[in-house]
């Protein structure tokens, strides 16, 4: 199901129809309404932001329990990133936040952070209180991300509403290993914002779905969603659009086009994502088991390592 974003959105308020909707779902773990936004950058993070808000309002309104925004949706990817400032962007992430304390819905938006001295190109959590309940940060950087970000190194593993998840951010489709460990730790959604940024031609090889997202989701047995941004981005590159949201057994629930900013959506049966075959992979063959046991428990320690900081 997708909607198109041709026409204003307006807010609505929280009121007695999400809270109604929010305990619903808290009674039933079983289902989960999902949107990923595809969307173009704005020239501004206010802009940006404000048109993010008004997103979240109108998927909210429209049942959505989780919605996903592409890599770097607050502040745009193909931009000079040096000389932004850490404040600047926390006061953007706190209206993203504020937004989803309002309408009572899990928000996922990807975002340059600022720690440590250094900035990551991240994906920040906000629960429907509105807390950031995690922060992911790419680990495999792009000759562009390079420049101005360092590596994370902690893989991501969160829970909305109960249930666990995992994220990887764009270029990262290309380790296996991002997704698999996560998923054998209890993750049964893979979210993956991008922001494309390839030749007309690369960009066209990546369209109608054929890019290997739904082989990642079938290989673990999981759900995958995938916001991307859409169309021209100067000089001659492109983002193929694309979004999707796919079942545990490969099948496209949800496919956005390769023109228009859209929202599409779909609900998660997470009965499905029984992870059969990361499970499986953990017990056979029977030399690698230890192997395996050691790598989940270093993966644990880790992001306990990186909640502490």
């Amino acid at each position: 199901m997708a909607l198109r974003l041709g026409v204003q959105l307006h807010p609505v308020c929280a009121g007695v129809r999400h809270e109604r909707r929010y305990n619903r779902f808290m009674m039933n773990y079983a289902a989960l309404q999902v949107a990923a936004v595809q969307m173009k950058f704005r020239p501004t993070i206010r802009e940006n932001v404000e048109w993010i808000i008004e997103l979240i309002h109108s998927a909210a309104r429209d049942g959505a329990d989780v919605i996903l925004f592409p890599e770097c949706a607050v502040t745009g990817y193909r931009r000079e990133f040096k000389g932004l400032e850490p404040g600047s962007i926390q006061r953007a992430c706190g209206e993203v936040a504020r937004a989803a304390r309002e309408i009572r819905c899990n928000v996922l938006v990807g975002a340059p952070t600022f720690r440590n001295g250094k900035w990551f190109n991240s994906l920040l959590v906000f629960d429907r209180r509105g807390r950031k309940v995690f922060r992911y940060s790419k680990i495999h950087l792009t000759d562009l991300d390079a420049r101005f970000f360092a590596p994370g190194n902690s893989l991501a593993f969160f829970r909305l509403d109960g249930v666990a998840t995992t994220a990887i951010i764009c270029h990262e489709r290309r380790y296996p290993e991002l997704v698999r460990l996560p998923v054998m730790m209890g993750a049964q959604i893979v979210f993956h914002p991008n922001a494309g940024l390839d030749s007309l031609e690369v960009s066209k090889t990546k369209r109608r779905g054929r890019d290997g997202i739904a082989v990642r989701a079938f290989e673990n047995q999981v759900y995958y969603v995938f916001a991307n941004t859409v169309g021209p981005q100067g000089d001659g590159l492109w983002s193929a659009g694309d979004s999707k949201i796919v079942a545990p057994d490969s099948r496209v629930l949800a496919l956005a086009n390769n023109r228009d900013e859209l929202v599409i959506r779909a609900e998660l049966d997470l009965t499905k994502a029984g992870r059969k075959y990361a499970r499986e992979a953990q017990d056979q063959p029977v030399f690698l088991r230890n192997a395996w046991k050691q790598m989940l428990i270093s993966c644990k320690h880790q992001l306990q390592r990186q909640k502490v900081r």
